[in-house]
């Protein structure tokens, strides 16, 4: 407990933070989007920012919001209507993000991005440059898959996860000193000898029996799991950035969070 709280305490002087939302975060069981929820987190990450820390935010959600609004009942396998819907979604997506943004003071800026474009050195200096200059003037960064771009991305085995791999790519272009990527568990879980699992306060190394803990299971919605973070987090933290996996679904987590409460799991960043 002693040591956790030691770690937990690290948090309060971070300066640049990268907050990933899932899909499943800001969408109800029915694949509708829950826009309490996102008010909920936009004003948290609001207060984050009011508090003196640069935030980008990195949101899942252009998909599943097309489908609503294209009344989709299932996400589609096609190529072609899932960029049609990722296309509609978007705009409606990121509407909901400024006008929520807006009605708290705070503005935002939106960016697509694909996983092709951090290996473009020119394009990748063009995105840092972008996004710098926006934290500079106070405008908080939105950045999500470029889909209707993005079509490997979007149907083969490089997918980026939901999101969770874009979020490490993100980390090291900005430099970030935290990572929260908010699921809809509590963190990273355990088998307990009760057999109701336990969630892991922190993880100091992410090693092979820290894998081991995953079973992931597939939705509709969401492209991402618990592996996917974990890839992410493994990525940025060796390179010294904290990890914080929570529960998005949880009143005020964020700010639990920066304040150092026990709240998800903290994988520690190498020093």
């Amino acid at each position: 407990m002693r040591k956790s709280f030691k770690y937990r305490q690290l948090l309060h002087d971070v300066r640049r933070v990268v907050v990933k939302i899932g899909t499943k975060v800001i969408m109800t069981n029915a694949g509708r989007p829950d826009i309490g929820r996102m008010r909920k987190l936009i004003a948290d990450i609001a207060w984050l920012q009011k508090s003196g820390k640069e935030v980008i935010v990195i949101t899942s959600g252009a998909i599943g919001t097309g489908m609503e609004i294209l009344k989709m009942k299932k996400r589609p396998t096609a190529l072609p209507d899932l960029q049609m819907a990722a296309a509609v979604g978007q705009c409606r997506l990121i509407a909901r993000y400024d006008h929520i943004f807006s009605n708290l003071g705070c503005k935002i800026g939106q960016v697509l991005l694909t996983h092709t474009d951090f290996t473009h050195k020119l394009t990748l200096t063009n995105a840092k440059r972008t996004i710098e200059n926006m934290i500079r003037n106070g405008v908080i960064p939105v950045i999500n898959e470029n889909d209707v771009l993005a079509d490997d991305e979007i149907k083969a085995d490089m997918s980026l996860g939901d999101n969770d791999y874009l979020s490490s790519l993100v980390v090291k272009l900005v430099r970030a000193d935290l990572l929260i990527m908010l699921s809809v568990v509590d963190g990273i879980l355990a088998p307990a000898a009760n057999g109701k699992p336990q969630r892991i306060k922190y993880i100091e190394e992410i090693t092979r029996s820290t894998y081991e803990l995953i079973k992931d299971k597939k939705s509709q919605f969401s492209k991402g799991g618990m592996t996917s973070k974990l890839k992410a987090a493994e990525s940025v933290s060796s390179i010294g950035c904290t990890v914080v996996i929570a529960n998005g679904k949880k009143n005020s987590v964020l700010r639990s969070i920066l304040s150092g409460d026990d709240a998800g799991t903290m994988i520690l960043g190498s020093v």
